[in-house]
């Protein structure tokens, strides 16, 4: 009996800018954003660096708890988060700090997150945004019961969640796919590949060619897109929320880029990091890319490249003095956890009850 092919797919790889800011025309013009549109995509990038080095100095100095920096990734939370309505559904891990500045969320409460505070995690209610998810791909499959509870309300929100590369190693990742797939669940899944999961390459974690074409064991739409571009992230995402809002399913982005520091500060990349590897990225820094392309169109200026930094800095010292002068009380450390709490944790509560007698 002669052999026949069952099944055959690719997946498209998306760049709008290149390393030097230069754009691909064709796609360029499907993007139609306008001047103040760049303009806030820009300003959100620049927060959102000023806001991880900052947090990063605040944890060497014993003022945060451990953090996960997103140096160089900027790119991916930002521009997937301007393809968001804001009442949209996000579904992050622990390094979207790019999707809390995009979204407008106050930079108080993901400082407060990081400095022990789990009330960080209580946006105000205008945001539709879920915890963060430290677990890796735990959370997926809630993204994926959020989008499937949407299709049955008949809501047209769409619902975009986030992790690493490592993430696509694990069953959670595998089976929200297939549940998203299956009840056509408007779900967008975006993995950051920042080519580490902690100190584990994404070599020695798949033997898939690319992340993305892990969607199509799924039955769902997957496309692969230069991390490091704004622009091409945005667009991927763009068509991925549009897709999912007209009922046509869910979509896995796969952003590659690359992780310039830490995986968070317990970790030590000098014990594993081939500096060569890490100096071949520099040149594809997302920021100083999409600065050269607004230039070069005459949208950025020196004088706006100085006010936004400056602006920049003003609102994550802000977010610092509101986090640092947030009290609470050591008993709510007890709450939230269990429904009914257990007797050996009550008995820890009432003991430190009663020193304060």
């Amino acid at each position: 009996m002669p052999a026949r092919t069952a099944y055959t797919g690719s997946v498209n790889y998306v760049q709008i800018l290149n390393e030097k800011g230069a754009a691909d025309k064709r796609l360029e013009k499907k993007l139609g954003l306008s001047k103040q549109q760049l303009l806030g995509m820009y300003r959100a990038l620049i927060t959102t660096r000023v806001l991880d080095d900052r947090a990063l100095k605040l944890q060497r100095q014993g003022r945060m708890l451990t953090y996960a920096p997103c140096q160089g990734e900027e790119a991916i939370s930002v521009g997937s988060a301007f393809a968001l309505n804001k009442d949209d559904w996000v579904v992050p891990a622990y390094r979207e700090q790019g999707m809390y500045v995009a979204m407008g969320v106050p930079l108080k409460f993901l400082l407060m997150y990081f400095m022990g505070f789990e009330e960080g995690n209580a946006l105000p209610r205008e945001f539709n945004i879920t915890p963060i998810c430290v677990p890796v791909a735990t959370h997926f499959p809630h993204a994926a019961g959020i989008g499937m509870a949407l299709n049955y309300l008949g809501d047209k929100k769409v619902v975009m969640a986030y992790t690493g590369d490592g993430g696509t190693s694990e069953g959670d990742f595998y089976e929200a796919l297939n549940f998203a797939g299956v009840f056509n669940a408007p779900v967008v899944f975006i993995v950051r590949n920042n080519q580490w999961a902690i100190s584990v390459p994404r070599k020695k974690q798949t033997a898939a060619e690319t992340l993305a074409q892990k969607g199509i064991a799924a039955g769902i739409n997957c496309v692969q897109v230069d991390g490091n571009d704004v622009l091409g992230v945005y667009y991927v995402a763009r068509e991925a929320v549009a897709r999912a809002r007209a009922g046509k399913g869910p979509t896995l982005i796969e952003a590659v880029s690359y992780r310039m520091g830490l995986h968070t500060t317990a970790d030590d990349p000098t014990r594993y990091v081939d500096p060569k590897e890490r100096d071949a990225w520099v040149p594809k820094d997302p920021i100083a890319r999409f600065a050269k392309y607004l230039k070069a169109k005459r949208i950025l200026t020196t004088a706006i490249e100085r006010e936004t930094l400056a602006n920049a800095e003003d609102m994550v010292e802000r977010a610092v003095q509101e986090a640092e002068s947030y009290k609470t009380h050591w008993e709510r450390m007890f709450e939230y956890v269990y429904a009914d709490m257990p007797e050996e944790l009550r008995e820890q509560r009432d003991y430190l009850k009663g020193l304060e007698r």
